[in-house]
């Protein structure tokens, strides 16, 4: 190596201890706030259903509804693909996989909805759907045919309706308990969120359940749903979206933007409220610096404009849903709300779309990478760690085959997962 060189310091070692003392407690909060992704599955989509239309067969219906839209009104890969503008090379595979996912697997997050799907009902009416809700949820896991997520969204906590949405809760979860606990896949969705002390209130509700039930302290995480302007910007100038994610103590897992809510509450009129409209931009885009680094994750809203009636008017809507879709998943909002089976097929078309033209692309960058070759483009950490979480979420999804991903990287799941994980630490390639 040369000639060695002679290394000199100027300072004493005590001050790096002293700084490093005066952080302790910076690198103490910086781990408690942000401790980076869960790196656990994120579902591509939530499905909402009302409670009182929830039945065993729920998920296989609609994945049968979305099969026979294709049947009817794209019935080949290629007219699949003349519809959505996909490239000739992606239209088999992508429509191979949507049939097959939707056949497999139609919904990844059902959300059984306690709120404006649902609306007032009598309070005995409302007891017995819960607890049908939380029988139905928890023979769906135990026979295999459960979504891998799924949960309820009770009433909000604003005061005309907050016992309401507090006994519906303890309700549903009561019945799970009773039916032998809750599932791994448990998701709750806490909406129409304007105050942190309402996020405060809700933690307060789950901490005495898991108290009365002997369950784990922090056993029930729940997402936080954004559709109104105070919950982006508070009345004192600061972001509350950050103060809510603050006041569920390590609970959130989710923010999801309600379109139709937000856009109304800041004066969008019906004809133009969207998931691509300016204000919808602005509001995901905060959420989304709010949450980043925080384990947090971010969903897009729904579109209301349903695929059905003639074959030209499912189409124009399939185009729609696609596009926003598409859109949604270049802004790095990896879910969203499809509110229709018919939303299904176009759904899964984008996410598979997404991924699988872009694999080659991100095994390459991520190959040269680990093996420090030479190329037109120089990655650094953090891109690796993008590349591996593009290719997770691509398997996980159904998009891509870890096989292929294999094949192309050089690379096993578990380190697909190390470099993707923001605790990884040293690490080893190993050959798949």
């Amino acid at each position: 190596m040369g000639q060695q060189e002679k290394v000199a310091t100027s300072l004493a070692g005590a001050v790096s201890e002293e700084i490093s003392a005066s952080l302790a407690e910076v690198d103490a909060e910086l781990a408690r706030r942000y401790p980076g992704d869960p790196g656990t599955r994120q579902p591509v989509h939530t499905v909402y259903v009302p409670g009182d239309a929830l039945e065993p067969g729920t998920l296989r219906s609609w994945g049968d509804q979305a099969l026979a839209a294709l049947d009817e009104h794209a019935p080949d890969a290629s007219s699949f693909a003349a519809v959505l503008g996909l490239p000739e090379e992606l239209a088999g595979p992508v429509h191979d996989r949507v049939r097959a996912k939707l056949e497999r697997e139609p919904v990844e997050d059902l959300r059984i909805d306690f709120e404006d799907g649902f609306g007032p009902r009598p309070d005995q009416e409302e007891d017995e759907v819960a607890a049908r809700a939380a029988r139905l949820v928890s023979e769906a896991y135990a026979n295999g045919t459960a979504a891998p997520y799924t949960g309820i969204r009770m009433k909000c906590m604003e005061a005309g309706v907050r016992d309401r949405g507090i006994r519906t809760t303890d309700v549903f979860l009561t019945g799970l308990m009773e039916a032998g606990g809750l599932p791994e896949g448990l998701v709750l969705t806490l909406p129409k969120v304007t105050y942190p002390e309402q996020v405060t209130a809700f933690v307060r509700l789950l901490e005495a359940f898991e108290k009365a039930h002997g369950l784990d302290a922090g056993r029930i995480g729940f997402e936080i749903q954004i559709e109104t302007s105070q919950s982006i910007l508070a009345s004192d100038g600061t972001a509350a979206v950050a103060r809510m994610i603050d006041a569920a103590r390590g609970r959130a897992t989710g923010l999801h933007y309600g379109t139709f809510d937000y856009s109304a509450c800041v004066g969008v009129s019906a004809a133009y409220q969207a998931g691509d409209h300016p204000a919808a931009d602005h509001a995901k885009a905060v959420m989304q610096v709010a949450a980043a680094g925080t384990g947090v994750r971010v969903s897009d809203g729904s579109t209301n404009v349903l695929p059905v009636g003639p074959t030209a008017q499912v189409h124009e809507a399939w185009r729609l849903h696609y596009g926003l879709t598409r859109r949604a998943l270049a802004r790095a909002y990896y879910q969203g709300w499809d509110m229709h089976p018919g939303h299904l097929p176009t759904r899964y078309a984008a996410v598979y779309a997404f991924y699988r033209e872009g694999l080659e692309p991100a095994a390459a960058r991520l190959a040269a990478y680990v093996s420090k070759a030479s190329g037109d483009v120089m990655d650094e950490p953090a891109t690796a760690k993008a590349l591996s979480g593009y290719l997770l979420r691509g398997i996980d999804c159904g998009a891509l085959d870890t096989a292929e991903v294999a094949r192309l990287t050089g690379l096993t799941r578990a380190d697909l997962d190390a470099f993707s994980s923001p605790r990884r630490g040293d690490l080893t390639v190993t050959a798949p």
